[in-house]
């Protein structure tokens, strides 16, 4: 069994290398939503700086695929919002059970988010276009989600498989 988890163990790099495109993905949107947004509002107030009509729907899209891509990334930190006051009062077995069960509605939730999301993008996305831009399919506003959904299930795999891990090498050594 220590041998099928050392094997395993091997494909800690490529969700490190996933984790970190992820991040430098809505880094480098933060930048842009902060570089169009400035733009935006200075194109206001002075007058030899452009104001562009798509700036605001553009900033919204790119703050939709930061939300939920960061979601994706608080997966992997195991800094989603969870509630550990009873934690101490609880078994560890139980402790261990619930986060079991807690990233397999994660995981389920995911699946939904890249099933559905998915459908929304090419169904109701690919219809609309955005009224500033009128050239530019709403399929980029609905695409975040199928998006966060393949991170998020990418993360959950790895929590589920340290979830099992701790507690087959747990058992396995008490045997």
């Amino acid at each position: 069994m220590a041998a099928f988890f050392q094997k395993v163990d091997r494909l800690k790099p490529v969700y490190d290398v996933t984790y970190k495109a992820v991040l430098l993905l809505c880094k480098l949107l933060l930048v842009a939503d902060i570089l169009i947004t400035s733009m935006s509002v200075l194109g206001r107030y002075v007058p030899f700086v452009p104001d562009p009509a798509w700036s605001e729907e553009i900033v919204l899209t790119l703050m939709a695929y930061m939300a939920v891509l960061s979601a994706a990334l608080a997966i992997r930190r195991g800094a989603h919002v969870r509630m550990t006051a009873l934690d101490r009062y609880l078994p560890k077995g139980l402790i261990k059970a619930l986060d079991l069960l807690a990233d397999l509605c994660v995981m389920l939730l995911a699946v939904v988010m890249l099933v559905v999301g998915w459908q929304y993008a090419v169904k109701i996305g690919a219809r609309g276009v955005y009224v500033s831009m009128p050239k530019l399919s709403r399929f980029w506003m609905y695409f975040p989600i199928p998006v966060a959904g393949f991170a998020m299930i990418v993360f959950e795999l790895e929590a589920l498989y340290g979830h099992v891990k701790s507690i087959l090498l747990k058992e396995g050594k008490a045997a």
